[in-house]
């Protein structure tokens, strides 16, 4: 039987909420089928407030040791600025480990009305993780005077881009071998139309698989007008990220929405999350969706090479909602959906 280590920061906000009823879930599905040891971090806005940073200053090297993080959301903009917390936590973390490859999957589960009249859809999209428009790489100078200047740079390399185009390919390869490239290159003369031209370099190798290119306005209408001709769908770090948000939302809402941060030659941990955010609002209410976080579950064990407790974990959503379980925003508590889950795998 195997044996797993798996790190938990559960953070900020909701995302402990969701956090204890993922966990929940793990030691159900876990039983029979392997072990599991968890340690959890505090780091979060609170940990920043008394410490001055999100995580120690070794923080890297402890996340090191273990087989895969789970994280529950971050950020709590009254006390800590988001731009502090992203680049003080979640950043630093998916580039440490070159989690390059960030895995968002759309599709509407079972009893879940999203606010399309699609007959059904199963996009998956494959956001480059680690450069692109986050890179972090500009600054400000005049700061607060009447000439001030901001820089804000994005950088692609060829390896970065090839590599994330290579892994859609894989994924689209897997699927339904369909896979649409999303650019501005009609606006980016450079950064774009170099993507768009590895793509048709990588293209080659993957003779099966159908390529489209569009650019991301022209994407983001599809997604809502036809998401069902879509299947793999691959972008930039800034173009996944607001894409990725329009598949949450089409799918039913972001309580749906799910993610893993992957290093895929798996020479470092991933990190997966669902992607709702802290939601100050209702922080500690017992009434935060726990769904994205359980699907991230789902998605942390195939990683792991549990595909058997990953099915299990999923075809447990799946049951719930289809029992109108979790459908709707503040139809269920926290505790009664993550009820339905461990009853749906008993």
């Amino acid at each position: 039987m195997t044996h797993h280590k798996i790190a938990l920061i559960p953070g900020d906000g909701i995302g402990k909420d969701v956090t204890e009823a993922a966990c929940a879930v793990l030691q159900r599905v876990a039983k029979g089928r392997f072990t599991f040891e968890t340690e959890s971090f505090p780091w979060s806005c609170d940990y920043y407030q008394t410490h001055g940073r999100m995580m120690p200053e070794d923080g890297i090297e402890t996340l090191r040791g273990f087989d895969a993080i789970f994280h529950g959301a971050v950020g709590w903009p009254e006390t800590v600025p988001d731009a502090v917390s992203m680049h003080g936590l979640l950043l630093p973390i998916r580039k440490a480990f070159d989690q390059y490859a960030n895995i968002r999957p759309h599709r509407p589960l079972p009893g879940v009305e999203g606010p399309l009249k699609a007959d059904g859809f199963d996009i998956l999209c494959i956001r480059e993780n680690t450069e692109g428009e986050y890179s972090g790489a500009g600054g400000r100078v005049h700061q607060g005077q009447g000439n001030e200047v901001a820089v804000e740079t994005s950088i692609f390399t060829r390896a970065g881009v090839e590599r994330i185009i290579r892994f859609g390919f894989e994924q689209a390869q897997a699927r339904r071998k369909h896979l649409t490239s999303v650019t501005k290159s009609n606006a980016q003369q450079y950064s774009m139309v170099f993507w768009d031209e590895v793509t048709q370099i990588v293209a080659k190798d993957f003779p099966e698989v159908t390529v489209s290119q569009m650019h991301i306005d022209a994407m983001a209408a599809k997604m809502v007008m036809a998401p069902q001709d879509l299947d793999v769908i691959v972008a930039s770090n800034l173009f996944g990220d607001i894409l990725t948000d329009l598949g949450a939302a089409i799918q039913g809402g972001l309580g749906f929405a799910a993610s893993a941060n992957i290093n895929p030659d798996r020479s470092a941990p991933s990190m997966f999350e669902p992607v709702h955010g802290s939601a100050p609002d209702i922080a500690g209410k017992n009434i935060a969706n726990p769904m994205a976080a359980v699907w991230s579950l789902s998605q942390m064990l195939d990683h792991l090479g549990e595909a058997e407790g990953a099915q299990a974990v999923f075809g447990a959503l799946e049951t719930a909602t289809a029992q109108g379980i979790g459908c709707r925003p503040g139809a269920h508590t926290t505790t009664e959906i993550t009820d339905a889950l461990l009853s749906a795998m008993s």
